[in-house]
């Protein structure tokens, strides 16, 4: 019998992804580990690789194909010893098989738990190939018996026949019967009114073009819904003078042999990582059973990318050096922008950073990327009168505002986190210690 090969889940939250390119083709052999096709996730696009051996025996969904749902059928491999003729009894069972799902809603929640091991995901839809035979997957099934608990005896831990049938005689492995009683998913909660090209208001507005949305413009419509609609904002500003710091990055930028490059905003991620060390208690997460306090700091920072924003994620970045921070962050923005990101690498974060200095903007305010309870926005700076000792003088001077979840940080809190902040941009030598 044919291998199934199906669409898979290359992060916790994928749902669906774009089917962008075919690396083989039918009549193709493929090994274990080879490419055989390129995802586009709403983030990235990313290589599939082969987890059995065998001929490419039908493609069945073309590439270039969107909105493929995660474990979708999207192709059939013969294994060694298999001819062509061995597709068509699996290609009819392919397509009957969604069918027969529909007539049992009652097993939909069984598919539920899926999400549970968020971590795992990436690997979780190939993770049974693997790590064992379809043979195996095969009388494991029929048997009813999950495979991933059953103890492998081949090579790297590989589940084979001999396997299974000791998991059959022993019982072990058998699917967790609560499962089907479980109670069918709460039904999402309405978002707000959907709008449809084909609403008569726009019969009233000037032609226009409707340029259909990507993946990664649903996912940032869907979460920042979510988290305007859900989560309780408020907004603390303060303004930060800048010119020792503008002088400490001249100095460091201009150093001999410096192969580095120092950014205002390198500076402001480390004192706002450095500042959340002091005031941990804003580098939290809220959940309805506990609010969850990170042990360090993992500092998202947001970039625009052609069709949306992407977060690329400095792991433990108070505990980086300058230099460090300025090259990491340089390369992670510059693979976000080729869409060259690893999920690791903008999933998670404990706070994010958002500037659009660059952009002469003055102020503004962020909506928080959930899970996380924070979020600072970083303005231009600019030359205001500021008075110093009683005196009129002027300055540079930065406007930052900090948005956060006021479920898991207070107004004392947020104070006393943007206090710490602006002590350490106003006083940068101590980014250095």
């Amino acid at each position: 019998m044919p291998i199934q090969i199906l669409m898979p889940a290359l992060s916790p939250t994928m749902e669906e992804g774009n089917l962008a390119k075919w690396c083989v083709k039918e009549g193709d052999t493929v090994e274990s580990g080879d490419v055989i096709a390129e995802i586009e996730t709403d983030k990235a696009t990313m290589e599939v690789e082969a987890v059995d051996e065998g001929t490419i025996g039908k493609i069945l969904v073309p590439e270039g194909t969107e909105g493929v749902k995660v474990n979708e059928l999207i192709a059939l491999l013969l294994e060694e010893g298999e001819d062509a003729s061995a597709l068509e009894g699996a290609t009819e069972t392919a397509s009957t098989a969604p069918a027969k799902a529909e007539d049992k809603p009652a097993e939909a929640p069984a598919a539920a738990p899926q999400a549970a091991p968020a971590p795992a995901a990436p690997v979780s839809e190939s993770g049974d190939r693997l790590f064992s035979s379809p043979l195996a997957r095969r009388i494991a099934a029929n048997a009813g018996l999950e495979i991933k608990d059953i103890k492998g005896s081949g090579p790297r831990g590989r589940v084979v026949k001999r396997d299974v049938e000791a998991a059959v005689a022993s019982g072990t492995g058998k699917t967790a019967a609560p499962a089907a009683d479980k109670p069918a998913p709460k039904a999402a909660a309405p978002d707000a009114k959907t709008i449809s090209q084909d609403d008569p208001i726009f019969k009233l507005l000037p032609e226009f073009e409707a340029v259909p949305n990507t993946n990664m413009r649903k996912t940032i419509a869907k979460r920042l819904t979510e988290s305007a609609r859900d989560i309780p904002h408020f907004n603390l500003q303060v303004d930060v003078e800048i010119d020792k710091l503008m002088a400490l990055r001249k100095e460091l930028n201009s150093r001999e042999g410096a192969d580095y490059k120092i950014s205002v905003n390198d500076f402001l991620v480390k004192a706002t990582s450095l500042a959340l060390t002091r005031v941990p208690d804003c580098n939290v997460a809220f959940t309805d059973n506990a609010i969850l306090k990170f042990k360090r700091v993992d500092m998202a920072i947001a970039v625009a990318v052609e069709g949306g924003l992407i977060t690329p994620i400095i792991k433990d970045a108070a505990s980086k050096g300058l230099a460090t921070l300025a090259n990491e962050a340089k390369d992670l923005a510059a693979r976000a922008r080729d869409g060259k990101l690893a999920p690791e690498e903008y999933q998670g974060g404990t706070f994010t950073i958002s500037n659009l200095g660059m952009f002469g903007i003055k102020s503004f305010n962020s909506i928080i990327n959930p899970p996380q309870g924070g979020i600072l926005s970083i303005g231009a700076g600019e030359q205001r009168p500021v008075v110093k000792n009683g005196a009129l003088a002027v300055a540079t001077v930065v406007t930052l505002t900090l948005a956060v979840d006021h479920r898991c940080i207070d107004g004392a809190t947020g104070a006393a986190f943007i206090k710490e902040l602006k002590a350490l941009i106003e006083d940068p030598i101590a980014l250095m210690l």
